[in-house]
């Protein structure tokens, strides 16, 4: 238990007992709606009755199409690999989308993807470890050649070196993107003086080093509050600043310009954003398609939620009872409705809120278990034994690699299963 949220409980029902609460709380328990009914029938009756991630396609469906109908030519959409950690997953996204490049963040995905896509065009969204590099040719197998198809990130002259060395040592030809710092200030290229002795490297080195491209990420666009700086203003400077470094390039080192060359921008937030400018041709979007509460934006207004962890109830146990508090427990069910239901469920401690049946809470004096957490109602809720929980992640990266096999879901039923990718 936690024992600060049971000093708290305890201090809550010496308030309702002294009649110094504030006024008595509502019933907020609500039934399944017709959605989630569907959802707890089916996983009743053929899911897997322990925590699952659930992916909805007819929502996914819905969400990839925002991306394809904003992410028109000559701009190509590609697909963060971190936020749809699954190659099934991302395979569908893939097909629907009608794109083969991915973004990667991680060497043993990378190698995964090699097996799994070998048609696919690689973008690494982070500028990994040379020896990172090093145990991803170690491992590499298949078709796919990283001398076309694999963009390593870089961010400054001595990360650059580590990996001209890799080069030069394992007799390889590597591409190389450059991450700008568009405004994040998260790393990578502020402006063209800093960028000026990575070009001059990549430029003395041939035939180790290939010039592939820029990468900005510019999510801080919507986050700045508007008493700093209008949301406009924002995108012009990320886009100023960009235009920069592609000029500096074209200008100085015109041998390395080539008009197939990734300039890669955005990230879900802002995908959208970038629809009137004509500067970068490859636009990153993957949490959007599922669209955890972390990304409930105006500017992702059209997405809709896709994803929830479902978990069934083991117990059902009646009015909160809090241990040492017996009698006092009573007072509180009585004054406050919304803890005459006490349920522990299969699990818990996820980063994700309660989303149905409406009206389950968290209790603090309890405190969070990974094993069983205790979730408190009122009786408007329904629940009994066995039905299912649904909570909705804060966000999708991690959340989607602790469940075990993703459920599909489409129309309210099981129409597949897929592998998170492992580490």
């Amino acid at each position: 238990m936690n024992r600060r949220g049971f000093m708290l409980g305890a201090a809550g029902l010496g308030a309702v007992a002294a009649g110094g609460a504030l006024a008595r709380p509502g019933a907020h328990g609500r039934p399944y709606d017709d959605y989630f009914r569907r959802l707890n029938e089916e996983l009743k009756k053929n899911g897997p009755m322990r925590p699952c991630l659930l992916i909805d396609l007819d929502r996914l469906d819905h969400n990839i199409d925002q991306v394809t109908a904003s992410v028109r030519a000559p701009k190509h959409y590609r697909i963060v690999e971190k936020s749809l950690p699954a190659q099934g997953l991302i395979d569908y996204v893939a097909r629907r989308a009608g794109t083969r490049r991915l973004m990667s963040f991680h060497q043993p995905f990378i190698n995964d993807d090699a097996v799994a896509f070998p048609d696919a065009d690689i973008l690494l969204g982070k500028p990994l470890p040379a020896r990172s590099a090093a145990l991803f040719y170690r491992d590499l197998k298949g078709p796919f050649d990283p001398s076309r198809q694999l963009q390593w990130l870089s961010d400054t002259p001595e990360h650059l070196q580590q990996y001209l060395e890799l080069a030069q040592g394992q007799n390889l030809r590597l591409r190389i993107n450059i991450e700008l710092d568009v405004g994040l200030h998260r790393g990578g290229v502020r402006d063209p003086a800093a960028l000026e002795p990575i070009l001059a490297l990549i430029a003395a080195h041939p035939r180790q080093l290939e010039f592939a491209g820029f990468m900005g990420y510019d999510p801080h666009v919507v986050a700045v509050p508007k008493a700093i700086a209008s949301r406009e203003e924002m995108f012009r400077r990320v886009m100023a600043a960009y235009q920069a470094c592609v000029d500096h390039t074209r200008s100085r080192y015109p041998q390395l310009w080539r008009e197939d060359l990734t300039l890669n921008t955005a990230g879900s937030p802002t995908y959208r954003l970038h629809e009137a400018e004509s500067l970068s041709n490859d636009i990153s979007v993957g949490t959007a398609l599922l669209k955890p509460t972390h990304y409930d934006l105006d500017t992702l207004a059209a997405h809709v939620p896709a994803a929830y962890i479902a978990t069934p109830v083991l117990k059902a146990n009646g009015p909160l009872v809090l241990p040492g508090l017996e009698q006092g427990s009573r007072i509180l069910s009585w004054w406050d409705p919304n803890l005459r239901e006490t349920y522990f469920i299969y699990g818990g401690y996820w980063m994700a809120d309660y989303e149905s049946p409406k009206g389950l809470r968290f209790n603090a004096a309890y405190g969070h278990s990974s094993n069983q957490e205790i979730v408190n109602a009122s009786p408007g809720v329904g629940l009994q034994v066995d039905d299912q929980v649904f909570l909705r992640p804060w966000q999708s990266e991690a959340v989607l690699l602790e469940f075990g096999d993703l459920v599909a879901v489409r129309d309210g039923r099981i129409v597949d299963y897929w592998a998170p990718l492992k580490a």
